[in-house]
């Protein structure tokens, strides 16, 4: 493997149909999001703190479906899934179906770093939170003008029961190799609009959604759920690095696999712990950025290569 790219950072925003005015803030949102997180590789720190870092960020940033700017439940609320993984040692902490957090992927740090389980879901994992002295937010505060007239419409659309628009699956992640060598992960959503409340999807399950090991990789997952869980998405593109595969091809064929397989839409992304960058996806549009020890600056796109 090539050490010269250490270290290394890679993030998504969602892959899906965005529609075209909506392309520069979205990229301009997950270059951000890559150099946040870089300046703590350029800086000496782990991988692990690098993606906690990128995906707080994007979090916060109202423009994407996670944190602040969650789509809502059928009962117009925001509940979030998040997930964490190290891969030195293989420790995980992750959420599902949090209320009241403006970063759920710090609960599910938190979880991580307590050790005890790897998922709280609902109301063990809000308890779990205070308990750990990390503060709450009002039902209100994460909900923005964008996602309450999104769900407006989508309440209005089901009752006429008209087509259904296509959607963008909003998960947003982030995926790290540090000069040590290690690598880690994190991935954060308000999962689908008008989502059946109590709805956990692929995000806050390790090797679906979120998967990192230093024998193979990190990778973070984007898309439809249900199609990510069946094929365990990232633990897959993992193993294809293990296997030797170069980390776009690795990405491909997880994708490919997934594609043949469910007929779902998803993206991945991945970096080997040599900082090997990689991404794929079977949607029109991806927002992604990476940058590494020799492109400090972060590139990003979010069509198809």
């Amino acid at each position: 493997m090539n050490k010269t790219r250490l270290p290394a950072i890679v993030v998504h925003g969602g892959a899906g149909i965005y529609g075209d005015d909506t392309v520069p803030e979205a990229i301009e949102g997950v270059r951000l999001a890559a150099a946040e997180g870089f300046r703590k590789l350029a800086a000496g720190e782990s991988a692990l703190c690098a993606v906690l870092a990128a995906v707080r960020h994007l979090e916060d940033d109202p423009r994407f479906n996670a944190g602040t700017g969650s789509v809502l439940t059928a009962e117009g609320t925001v509940e979030n899934d998040a997930a964490v993984m190290w891969g030195e040692d293989l420790s995980a902490g992750a959420v599902g179906a949090l209320s009241g957090f403006a970063n759920p992927v710090l609960v599910a740090e938190e979880i991580r770093r307590e050790g005890t389980h790897v998922l709280l879901a609902g109301e063990g994992a809000r308890r779990f939170a205070l308990g750990r002295g990390l503060a709450s937010v009002g039902p209100g505060v994460l909900v923005t003008e964008r996602q309450r007239a999104r769900w407006i419409e989508e309440r209005e659309r089901r009752k006429a029961a008209a087509p259904a628009p296509a959607v963008v699956h909003g998960t947003v992640g982030a995926a790290a190799a540090d000069a040590s060598g290690h690598v880690a992960a994190a991935t954060s959503t308000g999962g689908l609009l008008f989502k059946f409340p109590g709805r956990i999807g692929d995000t806050p399950i390790i090797g679906a959604g979120t998967f990192a090991d230093d024998l193979g990789g990190a990778a973070s997952a984007t898309g439809q759920g249900e199609a990510i869980l069946k094929v365990g998405l990232t633990r897959r593109a993992v193993e294809l690095l293990r296997a030797g595969h170069g980390a776009m091809e690795a990405a491909r064929i997880a994708v490919g696999e997934l594609s043949r397989r469910t007929r779902g839409e998803a993206g991945v992304i991945l970096v080997d712990p040599a900082g090997g960058i990689g991404w794929a996806f079977n949607t029109r549009r991806m927002s992604r950025a990476s940058c590494d020890g020799a492109h400090p600056e972060p590139a990003a796109g979010i069509e198809a290569d």
